[in-house]
């Protein structure tokens, strides 16, 4: 999906950043109470990679400032490592019950449109997307309290029930998929189609 334009349902292009987590029938009662303590040493190995993001980012503003173009292998590092990471967190928050791979794709969808062509990226938006971001960090900010207020509230529901509620699942994918878009568009530099302030794809 990475290579190829994206469609929506009802057709044309939707926005190159998609994210997905298919919907588990049950969840594990027993690993949802330990998930605490079973994320460790999985998490200690996201701590150990996800610097490599951070020391990327002045190099991608540069290759994008003076070359004007996104190295494929630069971009498949960022990507896989934006999977994994998406594969993490949703172990931790509670939304699937297999220990995140550090590179099967598992249930958990993240799809970047490559920005492929000349044209494709705008050389000085590098400079200023942080702050064309701000109002969709302000929004994120407040619906990262919510979302934690979520993930404790299906944790008891989990406990209690075995299932994940499906409104607060699709509501922590959709909050989930608002951050991941702006990420790309403010920090991987992927696209420079200004980020939706929606929940949905």
């Amino acid at each position: 999906m990475a290579e190829a334009a994206m469609e929506n349902p009802a057709g044309g292009s939707s926005y190159p950043v998609q994210f997905s987590v298919d919907y588990p029938e049950s969840s594990s009662r027993l690993k949802a109470l330990f998930r605490i303590i079973l994320i460790i040493p999985i998490g200690v190995i996201l701590n150990l990679v996800s610097g490599i993001i951070g020391a990327l980012f002045p190099a991608i503003v540069l290759m994008l400032l003076f070359r004007k173009k996104y190295p494929r292998w630069w971009f498949d590092v960022n990507v896989e490592l934006q999977r994994f990471s998406a594969r993490v967190w949703t172990y931790f928050f509670l939304l699937r019950d297999e220990y995140p791979s550090t590179n099967e794709q598992q249930a958990v969808h993240l799809d970047f449109e490559y920005p492929e062509g000349d044209n494709a990226v705008n050389r000085w938006l590098p400079l200023i997307k942080w702050l064309l971001a701000l109002p969709h960090w302000i929004i994120i900010s407040v619906l990262s309290i919510v979302y934690l207020i979520v993930v404790v509230i299906s944790w008891f529901a989990i406990i209690i029930t075995g299932k994940h509620p499906r409104g607060l699942f699709d509501f922590l994918i959709g909050c989930s998929r608002w951050a991941a878009r702006t990420t790309a568009y403010a920090f991987l530099l992927t696209t420079d189609r200004y980020p939706p302030f929606r929940f949905g794809p």
